[in-house]
């Protein structure tokens, strides 16, 4: 009986015990000393922006958003080995990460919440509802003045604190912030465009419960 293709060079190699090894061109080029890594630098970039900040905006980094979605499944179970979520919203063209909980596994947590403070909470509800309010006009786009924003924000502070300076201090602070996170955008000196990511920091049904809270608020120390 005669051996199958190729079954006579398998058994050569199997007898001089070696397995003819991948050439150098091959293997998956170090990228420092010991690198026993596997993606592409782009990619690990990508991997360690999501890991680092909390969005990654297509506006913002391009380049970037089109590796994430060229990679997208391969960076998805990086971030699975870590118990952590990659959320990839192509309509508002945003990614971020969530802290997968479960009640049937004893998941190890990385991700720790970094709430928002008073003021930058006022600030987001403020521009949430202005956000809501412009696209239910059919508006593309929702902008604000930093005029406006410490006007209305600084209604729902103390009355009695008379430190005026100092709570818009906190409203500029807080704006920052969220300037830092991609949920507004500078377009000039005090006046900003609200981008989509606020839906994604704040859903409808948040921003009622939140206004309800502020109007009871309000109502407590009227």
């Amino acid at each position: 009986m005669s051996e199958p293709d190729g079954a006579g060079s398998w058994a050569a190699g199997v007898t001089a015990g070696f397995i003819d090894p991948l050439s150098m061109e091959e293997d998956p080029a170090e990228l420092f000393a010991g690198d026993a890594g596997t993606l592409d630098m782009d990619v690990r970039r990508v991997l360690v922006q999501l890991l680092r900040r909390k969005f990654l905006v297509a506006e913002k980094n391009p380049a970037q958003w089109r590796t994430l979605l060229e990679n997208q499944q391969i960076i998805e179970s990086r971030m699975h080995d870590l118990f952590v979520r990659l959320v990839v919203d192509q309509d508002r063209g945003v990614a971020y990460k969530q802290q997968v909980r479960s009640m049937e596994l004893d998941v190890p947590i990385l991700l720790k919440d970094d709430p928002y403070n008073r003021a930058e909470t006022l600030v987001l509800v403020h521009l949430r509802t202005v956000f809501q309010r412009e696209r239910g006009t059919g508006e593309t786009s929702a902008r604000v003045d930093i005029e406006e924003l410490e006007q209305t924000v600084l209604t729902y502070f103390d009355p009695h604190d008379l430190n005026l300076a100092r709570r818009q201090q906190e409203v500029r602070n807080a704006v920052q912030r969220l300037v830092t996170e991609g949920l507004l955008a500078e377009e000039s000196a005090g006046r900003y465009r609200i981008t989509p990511m606020v839906e994604v920091v704040l859903s409808t049904e948040k921003l009622a419960e939140l206004n309800q809270w502020l109007r009871e608020q309000n109502e407590a120390t009227a």
